[in-house]
């Protein structure tokens, strides 16, 4: 059974950064498109960072040059580097799995129970 977990969640001020990590079991990891979304209370939920599976990678404009999504095959595990964190990027961020790439859009198959990110001013 396909298992998305994530990690590296907590609180920062505003500046600081994280690394988020998604821990992937049950698939074949190095064939499957992985995404990172986050949805912040009272918002619909949006694409932060995706990469293919020959490592293309695709970022929201609201995160270029600050976050970095990259993958370790051998490890099977996503990460999302967040650097110069703002309070608008306080959100439960979610990673997801899918064999289609669906690059910024949350139509990804498979999803982790999220991890909290909240930036403090």
């Amino acid at each position: 059974q396909l298992q998305l977990v994530e990690s590296g969640g907590g609180s920062v001020q505003s500046g600081g950064s994280l690394r988020l990590s998604c821990a992937a079991s049950g698939l074949t990891y190095d064939m499957y498109s992985m995404g990172w979304f986050r949805q912040a209370p009272g918002k619909e939920r949006e694409g932060v960072a995706a990469i293919d599976s020959a490592g293309g990678t695709r970022y929201a404009d609201s995160v270029k040059g600050r976050f970095t999504i990259s993958r370790n095959n051998v490890k099977n595990t996503l990460y999302l580097q967040m650097n110069s964190l703002k309070p608008e990027d306080t959100a439960m961020y979610y990673c997801a799995a899918d064999r289609i790439y669906w690059y910024l859009l949350p139509s990804y198959a498979y999803w982790g129970q999220g991890t909290q990110v909240t930036v403090s001013s």
